[in-house]
């Protein structure tokens, strides 16, 4: 019984002691995609895209208003058409519809490839602006937050490493 005695209290020593020393842990959780996304650098993309696929985009705005158009006026005089009116129709409302998806897909691809390039030519920024940030902050841990079910918004980092990404960017700039 004393041996027992003698091996418990320097256990429950060594648990107190690891308690109190992950008590003193310092713990991060980031978004990194939002973090990119969020940064000056991104918004320059976003404005260069909506700049690239502006003529995209009046055409779709075009195309949908002609599909609409088409829709009111069959409407308003589908009682009265011959059917090879409202065929033709349909085939002037198809041949819109496949102009417009042909559209909304090129423009999805080229989206999907820029928004691909960028976060490529971001890591490296990225991972500086996470070191950064965990060398001022004392951290311990950064968790992603996908693999945080919960988190306390106390221990979101994601702005602080925004804010590092421009800070990093613009000093990387004016050199």
């Amino acid at each position: 019984m004393k041996t027992l005695k003698s091996l418990i209290f320097p256990l429950s020593m060594i648990l107190f002691a690891q308690g109190a020393y992950a008590q003193d842990t310092k713990i991060g959780v980031l978004n990194a995609l939002q973090a990119l996304f969020n940064s000056d650098a991104a918004q320059v993309v976003q404005q260069e895209l909506e700049q690239e696929f502006a003529l995209d985009e009046a055409r779709a705005a075009e195309l949908t208003e002609q599909l609409q158009s088409l829709q009111e006026e069959y409407q308003q005089n589908e009682a009265v058409m011959t059917e090879d009116e409202i065929r033709r129709m349909n085939s002037n409302a198809q041949d819109l519809q496949v102009q417009l998806q042909l559209i909304q897909e090129r423009v999805q691809q080229a989206l999907q490839e820029k928004n691909q390039e960028f976060l490529q030519s971001m890591q490296e920024e990225l991972a500086q602006a996470v070191t950064d940030v965990v060398a001022e902050g004392g951290f311990d841990l950064i968790l992603n937050v996908d693999s945080a079910p919960y988190f306390a918004p106390v221990l979101d980092i994601t702005a602080r490493v925004t804010a590092k990404l421009n800070e990093n960017t613009q000093s990387g700039a004016s050199e």
